[in-house]
């Protein structure tokens, strides 16, 4: 049974979120602060956690980067704000998956069955993988020039398949397919959103050039 981390602080959402969650099999510990979140993690292990933004204490993103530099613990936020800056935020922060109040509950615990069951994405072979790039997929980093690139697990996959493919096209949907599984809840925009968030880390290491070329109405591949 997948152990759960929830943070959040409105005690409606809260107790509708912890019931959904229990009903399908998963433990929950329900945290109201950050404070309060952070001894639970130095108490025990969670196989995820969903945190809200907007807490009495602080940011749930100030956690979920903790989390990030930390490990890989697939990480959901949840946030009454639904501006894409708010989004990608939470994503360059190092969060998997991003879902905005109103939610469903049956939406949210589909996502969060999402995230542990590809909280191991495969290994990419990396026989192909252009020279600059070098790719340890048993640890699962990829380094740029020499320098470690700070991925998420979906930014990893993401880069990892778009190097698998030596400069073919790959479509938002063969991504999708490929990265979250074809029975997920994401869209087209989320590889959009994991993309822009992708290529700000590579210019962040060689403004030179841009790796990641968009196809319109097809898809990405990667420069050589």
């Amino acid at each position: 049974m997948a152990n759960l981390l929830l943070l959040e602080d409105d005690p409606a959402i809260a107790s509708t979120v912890v019931f959904a969650l229990q009903r399908e099999g998963y433990g929950v510990t329900h945290c109201t602060l950050l404070r309060d979140a952070r001894s639970q993690m130095a108490a025990q292990t969670f196989d995820a956690l969903v945190l809200d933004i907007g807490l009495p204490d602080g940011s749930g993103l100030d956690l979920c980067s903790q989390v990030r530099k930390a490990g890989h613990t697939p990480v959901l936020m949840l946030s009454a704000r639904g501006e894409e800056l708010d989004r990608v935020l939470g994503l360059e922060l190092g969060a998997d998956d991003y879902m905005t109040k109103p939610f469903s509950p049956r939406e949210l615990v589909a996502r969060v069955r999402a995230l542990l069951r590809r909280s191991s994405i495969p290994a990419v072979s990396t026989t192909h993988a252009p020279s600059f790039f070098i790719v340890d997929t048993a640890g699962q980093r990829i380094s740029l020039h020499g320098q470690t690139l700070d991925l998420t697990r979906l930014e990893y996959g993401l880069l990892a398949q778009l190097l698998k493919a030596r400069s073919r096209i790959l479509s938002r949907e063969a991504l999708l397919n490929a990265i979250w599984g074809q029975d997920a809840e994401s869209t087209d925009r989320t590889v959009d959103t994991h993309i822009k968030t992708l290529r700000a880390k590579l210019r962040a290491i060689d403004s030179s050039r841009e790796f990641i070329t968009t196809h319109r109405g097809m898809g990405y591949s990667i420069a050589l």
